[in-house]
């Protein structure tokens, strides 16, 4: 998975130069160029996957799928930037990263499989719970920029309540990976585990 993510990051890097520099007069003809670019370098790297055999390939599928598809949001956050399409852009690269993380737990067996996917699913559901958090915080910060003192408190206080319940979200995900740890354990262990 950090092979997968660095990789990611060099596209989303790369792309996210391109992008900032040609964002402010791309037109629609330069959005569609672009779009086909995605499309043309995605079957072209499917040919590459095709090569390979087994979960090997289902990898390879997955990590190109989902480039081409944060490639594609980054794309449209560029053409257009607002606070959805950022959203948008982080949503693709979450479950970019679980595609692949699934895809990989195939690979395991037993607990480790079971551990291995509540920590997919764990990491996807921080990735999300981050992204609507920074969704609702901006767009509660621009209603506030616009209001009076008492409408910022209370901006103030639906942006807390975000972050509440993102990070009630994220402590589910983390105990769903810790009990399944636990249940490799046995006797006094497990106990022990499940207690902490």
């Amino acid at each position: 998975m950090k092979n997968f993510n660095i990789s990611a990051l060099a596209l989303a890097l790369g792309l996210a130069f391109s992008m900032t520099a040609i964002a402010e007069s791309m037109s629609k003809e330069q959005y569609k160029l672009h779009e086909k670019n995605i499309n043309a370098e995605y079957k072209s790297a499917r040919v590459r996957c095709e090569s390979l055999a087994g979960n090997a390939e289902d990898i390879c599928d997955a990590e190109e799928k989902g480039k081409r598809n944060v490639a594609r949001a980054e794309l449209e956050q560029n053409y257009t930037p607002t606070v959805k399409t950022r959203y948008n852009l982080h949503v693709a690269k979450a479950e970019a990263d679980y595609a692949v993380a699934m895809q990989k737990c195939d690979d395991k067996g037993g607990n480790e499989a079971d551990v291995c996917v509540k920590e997919a699913k764990a990491n996807k559901v921080h990735a999300v719970a981050d992204a609507q958090t920074e969704m609702s915080t901006s767009k509660v910060n621009a209603v506030a920029a616009e209001k009076s003192t008492e409408a910022n408190e209370k901006a103030m206080e639906k942006s807390n309540d975000a972050r509440k319940d993102a990070t009630m979200e994220k402590r589910k995900a983390d105990y769903a990976v810790a009990k399944e740890k636990c249940d490799a354990l046995a006797g006094n262990a497990k106990d022990l585990c499940m207690s902490d």
